[in-house]
């Protein structure tokens, strides 16, 4: 295991998957200004790791893997460090969305705001059976922001607004069944869940993983017809890495 810095550390496995994991941010894993910039340094650091094929985020404990931004520091906001903290709330979720392999979110417990801001923004969304989701910001006087613009992209209109104007807490079935997580599993299989899914991930190409994950960060925002044609030149040069050749040919090989 290595420490990054008071508030993260990773473990890595020789096929490619490392694990950040939050720490020293309370039993729930809140996100306070220093934890924010503590973690965000950390996937910084990881994003500059070739040998990173997948990487899983988790909490300490078992209560969440991130509870939501911290109440106390933002009751003694006003308008100026109010925008600086969720400038970096904001910063801390698009280091997630912008990390160059894909990133599985390990979700048990509460995934509250911030901290459902934050797994949206990762690629995949692991949660056991007991896990719950809400967008409570609304109760306590202030709108949901930032990646909760995400929201709509994953579950539609209609339930992004019911979860962000009712502030329902939603279980993971429901969740599930609305698309805002991917896969649902007792709590005794969330590991292996994890860390089946992350091994698929690990065994395909590295430049073509991540290739892919920056394609579909650019599906999101382009038309269909320019996502599409962006897409023939990144197949292109993707043979100028070898991958193509070594998989293709180990996949006939293995037909023979």
């Amino acid at each position: 295991m290595q420490t990054i810095n008071d508030y993260c550390n990773v473990t890595r496995r020789d096929n490619g998957i490392a694990q950040l994991t939050i720490t020293n941010a309370g039993p729930l894993n809140i996100m306070n200004s220093a934890v924010i910039h503590g973690v965000r340094e950390g996937l910084e650091l990881l994003g500059k790791d070739r040998d990173v094929r997948v990487l899983i985020v988790r909490g300490s404990g078992e209560t969440s893997m991130i509870g939501g931004a911290d109440i106390k520091e933002m009751a003694t906001l006003d308008q100026v460090s109010a925008e600086k903290f969720i400038t970096g709330l904001r910063d801390l979720c698009e280091a997630v969305r912008q990390f160059p392999t894909p990133v599985i979110a390990r979700l048990r417990g509460w995934c509250l705001g911030g901290g459902l801001e934050f797994a949206a923004a990762c690629d995949l969304r692991i949660a056991s059976q007991e896990a719950k989701f809400a967008m409570p910001e609304v109760k306590v006087g202030i709108p949901s922001v930032i990646h909760a613009a995400l929201l709509p992209r994953l579950v539609g209109w209609g339930r992004a607004r019911w979860l962000i104007l009712t502030a329902a807490t939603i279980d993971a079935p429901t969740a599930l069944n609305w698309g805002l997580v991917d896969q649902v599993v007792s709590e005794a299989d969330l590991d292996e869940a994890i860390t089946t899914a992350a091994s698929a991930i690990a065994e395909c190409g590295p430049e073509a993983m991540r290739n892919q994950k920056a394609l579909l960060r650019e599906w999101e925002e382009l038309p269909l017809t320019e996502s599409i044609n962006l897409s023939v030149g990144v197949f292109g040069k993707s043979f100028l890495t070898g991958e193509p050749q070594r998989h293709m040919q180990a996949f006939l090989d293995r037909r023979k």
